[in-house]
């Protein structure tokens, strides 16, 4: 495991209380508490992120259904194995 750098923040009053009783209830600590929810919220942040170009991508090449996006694939794959004939 990489080597952990110390981080101070500030949390509103309430939300420290939870955070305190959710990792006492998990048998936890709060800064693992903490851990785990921005590793959560940055792995759904990059989920975002290659759902948008995947959106973007299919505009882009005007694939409108999943049946335009199997013909697309289709036709990749063809012309791959062709080329290595």
């Amino acid at each position: 495991m990489s080597a952990t750098k110390p981080m101070i923040i500030s949390l509103p009053a309430d939300l420290l209380r939870e955070t305190q009783r959710v990792a006492s209830v998990e048998a936890t600590t709060p800064a693992k508490l903490v851990e785990m929810a921005l590793r959560q919220y940055l792995t759904s942040h990059r989920w975002q992120r290659l759902r948008q170009w995947g959106a973007d991508t299919a505009k882009r090449l005007g694939l409108k259904s999943e049946a335009d996006l199997e013909r697309f694939l289709q036709r990749g794959r063809s012309r791959s194995r062709n080329k290595r004939r």
